[in-house]
């Protein structure tokens, strides 16, 4: 058995899943759960994420040898601090935050040299557009990615040893710098739940909005989906990787700008052009996914 006791600080989405992964793999003696409101801690206990729910974060951690924190990363800055007063001599932190330089800031104010190089920060890149215990799934991770962003403090071997965990979990691991994480997510995922949020606040707008909304086809219902995921999640996101995603945004400006000026022109090869290099890209990259002849139909 990998860990004896798993403390998971965030018992939603995220940190259910991660407690199930490793109960299903054998990999974890108890799970101990706490969330900051009662009854989401009293569900992840009736769901059987965790083993038993914790009143504070103390209690939680006490005797744990791995502590997972899975709060959005606005919430990172006090939860680290309350973690920094009880943490286990023995005990490692890792964590599932999306954007990683804000976090590893925040544990290096929070936490004593001897307790920073215990903290091995990581990304699962996985989800759905729902949250909260009901949400989480033994499964979530099978199959993905997860990035470390190890730390010049951090023994190889509990770096070695988070990466064990997530493998157990069935996951991909790969590392990445703190920084080149930040920049890369927000390309590919901090932008296109952005431009989701605001695709479905432009529609909203419109007077016509419900015969919009209720002839919608597939493809926007596909494109936002990631609309329905958590507002205080991506709103600390959003926050904390804030000059990254300001940079993607305006890159994504100026090509809504090229192809707003071809449509002004009336100028059908360019969108073509423009349109097949965009697919040639696409279908590069994700050649199991090309469109079928149903989707194509989808207008």
């Amino acid at each position: 058995m990998m860990f004896r006791r798993l403390a998971v600080i965030g018992t939603g989405l995220i940190g259910g899943s991660l407690a199930l992964a490793l109960r299903e793999c054998g990999e974890v003696g108890e799970v101990v759960g706490y969330s900051r409101r009662l009854e989401t801690r009293l569900a992840a206990e009736r769901l059987g994420l965790i083993d038993r729910p914790a009143d504070s974060i103390g209690e939680a951690v006490s005797d744990a040898d791995l502590i997972f924190l899975a709060t959005p990363v606005g919430a990172m800055d006090v939860v680290l601090g309350e973690v920094a007063d009880c943490l286990p001599d023995d005990a490692l932190i890792t964590d599932g935050g999306s954007v990683k330089g804000a976090v590893v800031e925040r544990a290096r104010a929070r936490l004593a040299p001897g307790q920073l190089c215990r903290f091995v920060p990581g990304h699962p890149i996985a989800g759905r557009e729902h949250s909260g215990p009901d949400a989480a799934t033994a499964d979530l991770y099978r199959g993905q990615r997860v990035i470390l962003t190890p730390l010049g403090e951090n023994r190889d071997e509990d770096v070695a040893r988070i990466e064990a965990m997530w493998a157990a979990c069935g996951a991909r691991v790969e590392r990445l710098d703190v920084v080149h994480h930040d920049h890369v997510l927000a390309a590919t995922s901090h932008l296109p739940h952005a431009a989701a949020f605001a695709m479905v606040s432009s529609l909203a707008r419109l007077a016509e909005r419900y015969e919009v909304f209720r002839y919608a086809a597939g493809g926007f219902r596909d494109f936002t989906r990631i609309a329905s995921s958590d507002p205080v999640m991506w709103r600390d996101i959003c926050l904390d990787n804030r000059v990254e995603i300001l940079d993607m945004l305006g890159r994504y400006r100026d090509e809504l700008d090229r192809l707003r000026d071809m449509l002004d022109r009336d100028d059908g090869e360019a969108i073509e052009r423009y349109f097949a290099e965009a697919k040639a890209v696409r279908d590069a990259l994700y050649p199991a996914a090309r469109l079928d002849d149903s989707a194509e139909r989808d207008g």
